[in-house]
């Protein structure tokens, strides 16, 4: 018992150590880049937090379970939306929405999030709607970058100053390595404390599973408690909410054959748009995301977990 203690904690320092390594470098990136921290955060932090949800997709489809992919990059975004970004407007009292998704420039993330859950309303994935999430995400990314001339500015960057961009670039990698091993071993422990303490496996996948594989967007939340900043993070999870999505059409394409699944999506798709909605409204109010409406984003989440519970039953 001891052991897995000290495991979780030293598991925990490591995430800690490697999103700070992760967020600095996005920040003086983003500096040399003369562009937002969010713009830099939402394309390169958003796609590699998303390794976690790749991986297990890439083994369902392996072994032929595709339900499982489905499930954990839809239960991922009711996670990222519904407790994630909430408790970051909780602790740090409110979330300015970056300018680049202020007043109707939010629809479109928010629609590639929910995608998948309407897609899924049929009972059905097929390689037609993973070709519309592929396409939707690829508009999404090319006019983020457009907007903020990321790619330009990256190459001409580069060119004069190799060393200092690429010098960043390889501590973000490093950084978000170190999250992801340390991710793993925390996912491990929880898994050997809910054995211990005779948790509920429905429990377990709702509350543990997928707050396990957000650990690196859960971190994020603690960083900018000392920072003071929470455009990093922000960016980070629209950005691993929408790659999802991209990862969500690539794994559909791969496991070639269509996916049936159960009706136990219904409440899943159901809670995400409505949640979306929701916090499209608050965003849009006054640009922010209050703690007040935080609390009732997270109040929402929470009626989620207990339906799944009560259906379960």
């Amino acid at each position: 018992m001891y052991t897995h203690i000290l495991l979780s904690i030293l598991s925990f320092l490591g995430i800690w150590i490697g999103t700070g390594l992760a967020v600095n470098s996005v920040e003086k990136l983003s500096h040399k880049l003369r562009i937002s921290s969010f713009a830099v955060s939402f394309l390169i932090l958003g796609l590699f937090t998303s390794i976690s949800e790749f991986s297990v997709g890439i083994n369902a489809v392996i072994n032929k379970d595709p339900e499982i992919y489905v499930g954990n990059l839809i239960g991922a975004s009711i996670v990222i939306f519904l407790m994630i970004i909430p408790l970051l407007a909780i602790t740090g009292k409110k979330i300015n929405i970056p300018t680049t998704l202020q007043k109707n420039n939010l629809i479109l993330p928010l629609v590639l999030v929910a995608l998948p859950v309407v897609l899924a309303l049929d009972n059905e994935i097929g390689k037609i709607d993973g070709i519309i999430t592929i396409v939707l995400y690829l508009i999404l990314a090319i006019s983020l970058q457009t907007k903020k001339g990321l790619l330009e500015r990256a190459s001409n960057l580069i060119q004069f100053k190799k060393v200092s961009v690429w010098k960043e670039i390889a501590k973000i990698v490093v950084g978000v390595i170190i999250i992801f091993q340390a991710s793993h071993f925390i996912v491990e422990q929880i898994k050997y404390f809910s054995t211990t303490l005779n948790i509920s496996p429905f429990i377990i996948s709702v509350l543990i599973v997928s707050i396990g594989t957000n650990l690196p967007e859960l971190s994020f939340i603690f960083r900018s408690m000392v920072t003071k900043n929470n455009n990093v993070a922000f960016g980070d999870y629209i950005g691993s909410s929408a790659f999802n999505t991209f990862l969500f059409g690539i794994l559909t394409l791969l496991n070639k054959e269509k996916v049936i699944l159960s009706n136990s999506y219904i409440s899943s798709s159901i809670f995400l748009i409505i949640g979306t909605i929701i916090f499209y409204f608050f965003a849009k109010s006054k640009n922010t995301i209050t703690r007040l409406e935080g609390f009732i984003l997270l109040g929402i989440y929470i009626a989620f977990v207990t339906t799944e519970f009560i259906l379960i039953r």
